[in-house]
């Protein structure tokens, strides 16, 4: 029954990524990676958010609906890389630009939770310098969500 159930799902999984991101190994392996930086953007955004106490689960839900906002993003760059007849152009520029962006947010987050202390001075700095202004605005909200939010806790 297992294996009826698992091949049912393939069946129907695999024709639909490919039909809204493309085929080929390179976009497995973009769409994976991107995929695996957004995980990694949530578990170290919520050790931020619990270590500055400004943890909102309104926030979390919002995060959800962002995060599935982005991985739909490429696949419009795909749709449209199929109307033009473009190589993958729309698609790559998409799904690299939201790679950076979440490398860019993830490296703010760690940098917020304290996991910046295992980093030589010099990379730190330079992490610091890479993600500057993200770090700010993640600062900002962080401050803003504790004066008016509600915790998950009490909701």
């Amino acid at each position: 029954m297992d294996k009826y159930v698992i091949s049912v799902a393939g069946a129907i999984l695999v024709p639909a990524f490919e039909f809204l991101y493309g085929g080929g190994d390179a976009v497995g392996a973009i769409m994976t990676a991107l995929l695996f930086f957004i995980v990694m953007d949530w578990i170290s955004g919520t050790r931020a958010a619990k270590k500055d106490n400004s943890y909102a689960s309104k926030y979390g839900i919002d995060g959800v609906i962002r995060t599935v906002f982005m991985l739909l993003l490429p696949a419009g760059g795909h749709l449209l890389d199929v109307i033009f007849n473009l190589p993958g152009v729309i698609f790559g520029a998409l799904a690299f630009g939201l790679i950076y962006h979440v490398l860019q947010s993830m490296t703010a987050n760690s940098i917020r939770a304290g996991w910046g202390d295992w980093l030589p001075l010099p990379v730190l700095n330079a992490l610091i310098e890479w993600v500057k202004s993200e770090l700010d605005k993640k600062l900002k909200r962080a401050e803003d969500r504790k004066g008016g939010s509600v915790d998950a806790k009490s909701e």
